[in-house]
């Protein structure tokens, strides 16, 4: 598949304005990774919603689609397959989504089955340095507490939170386990190039996720995106539930100097991130249809 955007068609998308009220949500997690809702939950929660789609995207991982597609065929939802690959940039990580991934593609399964064996690795090394600083954890507490689920740093925080450990979910990163804290573990360096070029193999739109919060600053930003535009980048997440208004403004103004698509969503991740709800957020998140029909269309003129 080639990934070229036409420059009638780029200019198309910085002139359209919002004509549908029907609201999407293109970032949502189940607890096939580090969310608490079961896809068949996902999607009769997003009828419940109204949304008119939601991807589900969870960590490294498609075990959920299956069962969330074959739920949401004939309800008025549609279920866009897609997943968050984890990736490393300068000793942080960055988030790659890939949406409307043909996901039984067997390259594309062989790396996520070698992945999370990289991941597991991981996680009996973190264990340790939490235990060592006294954090009572070993990685069967966490496969019985959170089973069939891709056990994400988030999960560590919601399992010391709910063991009474730590206070809040916070804590958890601020004091232990997040980029720079004493029990981090880096996993297996993926870059955010090689996750573009994974997610393209699968034939899907591969786009850079919450960018704001990896607080790079304007001009490293910039650069940043520039440089995975050309290693094939097709969208980046202007809305989404932190971003304040400007940083949406900030965002969009950079899809358009990249000529890349505009997503947007709430990450919801169900009681792991109580305060996020989908398709609105924090409240006041609204990502509207009409970037569904975009990228639905970028992708026929793609093949």
């Amino acid at each position: 598949m080639k990934w070229l955007v036409r420059d009638s068609y780029t200019q198309q998308i910085r002139k359209t304005t919002i004509t549908s009220m029907n609201a999407i949500d293109l970032h949502v997690h189940s607890n096939k990774s580090d969310g608490s809702y079961s896809p068949i939950e996902l999607v009769d929660y997003a009828l419940e919603k109204k949304l008119s789609a939601f991807a589900l995207t969870d960590h490294d991982t498609v075990d959920g689609l299956d069962e969330a597609l074959s739920y949401a065929q004939n309800k008025p939802v549609k279920v866009i397959p897609g997943i968050e690959l984890s990736t490393e940039n300068e000793a942080c990580d960055v988030h790659i989504l890939g949406l409307f991934i043909n996901y039984k593609n067997p390259a594309f399964q062989d790396y996520l089955v070698k992945f999370q064996e990289s991941r597991d690795l991981r996680n009996e090394k973190m264990c340790v340095k939490l235990r060592e600083h006294g954090i009572q954890i070993t990685m069967e507490d966490l496969r019985k507490r959170f089973p069939d689920s891709v056990v994400t740093r988030g999960l560590y925080a919601k399992y010391m939170l709910e063991t009474g450990q730590i206070k809040s979910m916070r804590e958890a990163f601020e004091r232990y386990i997040g980029d720079t804290g004493p029990c981090y573990v880096p996993r297996e360096k993926v870059t955010p190039e090689q996750a573009i070029d994974l997610i393209h193999t699968a034939d899907g739109v591969a786009v850079l996720a919450h960018p704001v919060l990896y607080h790079m600053g304007t001009a490293k930003l910039d650069a940043f995106t520039a440089r995975l535009k050309a290693a094939g980048l097709d969208g980046i997440e202007a809305v989404y539930t932190t971003y304040a208004p400007s940083d949406e403004r900030d965002i969009k103004r950079l899809a358009a100097k990249y000529e890349l698509l505009i997503t947007g969503g709430s990450d919801f991740h169900g009681t792991t991130k109580p305060e996020t709800d989908l398709g609105i957020g924090y409240g006041k998140l609204f990502v509207p249809e009409d970037l569904l029909y975009q990228l639905t269309d970028y992708k026929s003129r793609s093949k």
